[in-house]
């Protein structure tokens, strides 16, 4: 169990692209909402298609939002679930495909539980804890509800998997992965650089044997025992560093243009940590809101490259809880985002305390200051050179609208739209 992990970008497309191809966004080229109109790069190595000419047998089960076509990710086989992605229709057909699995296979299993809208559920809004982020107020707490219901629903789905893995003799030659893609989808947490918007689950559970599929000489040979034992990280890590963790335990070379570094040496215990800091950002949502940040393990730094407000409306997701704090707190919708945010972790986990005037963190500041804009000149980021455009024809909504589908136009241009 990884405690610390973190997705590069608080979103599904660039998220998940980065998991796929161990780079972050602006690397990889998605910077977008896939359904939306943006893209992966040509030609970026992708770990289905790096896997599959490595002679596995690659599917997709379910949600995938890094491509309109999933075969162009490498899937060599697409399964698709009648009525939807949900879990309760995934589920059975990853079961099917259990009971008869080729060798050496990848599945990518895909829930659309993390998304709205959540399941109605009669379960008395009493018992809900809301996530300290958030007020407990009773529409807050219906609303933690449905997410809730959706979580048991992923639970139970998960278990059957792994009871499937366990009775077709496959648990001990198969790395059983379990991520999500970004924080859950409420103000302050997903299309934000704040932790409950970048935290992501990672559980790992590896082989107790030494094979996976067919395993080259290659492989370190105590590798697939390496994520197995009940063993709790608390490094930093980054959903960029999956591909490479995967591509080594399968003795498949990891391209050199990936930004993730692979966790099995942490996972051996033989480095305390692979990562100093992990970085974030940011482009486009459903609106345009570009920023960067880098998180160490006591730090937090963000910049924002547009005038914004704290939360930018279109970029939350309609629900309960964007409805309570329209009508009970507005201003978080209203309140200009500082361009520099600086949060001590240790003393504010919340991140409700913008140190950044603070004298006594000047020097916190100066570092990671010049450490995300050294990263920024290293990978290229194309924010350096003023605002982004979006591919031609790319579906954005305008920053000053309340709905994420409100607006929405595909001749965007990010110059001409400025808040307030």
């Amino acid at each position: 169990m990884f405690t610390q992990a973190f997705c590069t970008a608080p979103q599904c497309s660039p998220s998940r692209a980065s998991l796929l191809t161990g780079r972050m966004p602006h690397r990889h080229g998605l910077i977008g909402l896939t359904h939306r109109g943006f893209r992966l790069t040509d030609g970026v190595p992708l770990l289905p298609a790096l896997l599959a000419a490595a002679g596995y047998d690659t599917h997709l089960f379910g949600f995938q939002h890094e491509a309109p076509d999933a075969k162009e990710l490498g899937y060599q086989h697409v399964h698709h679930a009648e009525g939807g992605h949900s879990c309760l229709r995934v589920t059975p057909l990853v079961l099917d495909f259990l009971a008869h699995a080729p060798q050496p296979f990848l599945a990518m299993v895909g829930f659309a539980e993390t998304h709205r809208q959540f399941p109605e559920t009669d379960a008395p809004i009493e018992d809900v804890k809301v996530p300290p982020f958030l007020p407990d107020a009773s529409e807050i707490r219906r609303d933690v509800a449905g997410l809730n219901e959706a979580v048991r629903r992923v639970d139970s789905s998960v278990g059957e998997i792994l009871d499937a893995l366990q009775q077709h003799g496959l648990a001990d030659n198969t790395l059983f992965l379990y991520t999500t893609d970004h924080g859950i989808a409420f103000p302050g947490a997903k299309a934000t650089l704040f932790d409950p918007g970048i935290e992501i689950a990672l559980l790992a559970r590896g082989p107790s044997e030494r094979s996976i599929g067919f395993q080259p000489p290659s492989c370190p040979q105590d590798a697939s025992a390496a994520l197995r034992g009940g063993k709790v990280i608390n490094a930093l890590v980054s959903n960029a560093d999956l591909a490479p963790t995967i591509l080594e335990l399968c003795g498949v070379p990891i391209p050199p243009e990936m930004d993730g570094t692979s966790l099995l040496p942490l996972a051996r215990g033989e480095v305390e940590r692979v990562h100093e800091c992990v970085f974030v950002e940011q482009t486009y949502h459903a609106a345009y809101d570009p920023m960067r940040g880098v998180r160490t393990e006591r730090f937090k730094y963000i910049r924002s490259f547009a005038q914004r407000p704290w939360w930018l409306p279109p970029n939350v997701d309609n629900g309960y809880t964007k409805d309570w704090y329209r009508q009970h707190q507005p201003e978080v919708f209203q309140t200009p985002r500082r361009s520099e945010l600086l949060y001590d972790l240790a003393r504010d986990p919340l991140e409700r305390q913008n140190v950044v005037d603070n004298t006594d963190y000047f020097a916190a500041l100066t570092e990671l200051r010049d450490v995300l804009e050294r990263w920024m000149q290293e990978t290229h980021d194309p924010l350096l050179h003023g605002d982004v455009l979006p591919p031609t024809g790319a579906k954005v909504t305008p920053s000053k609208v309340w709905g994420p589908e409100e607006n929405v136009t595909t001749d965007y241009d990010p110059r001409t739209d400025k808040w307030p």
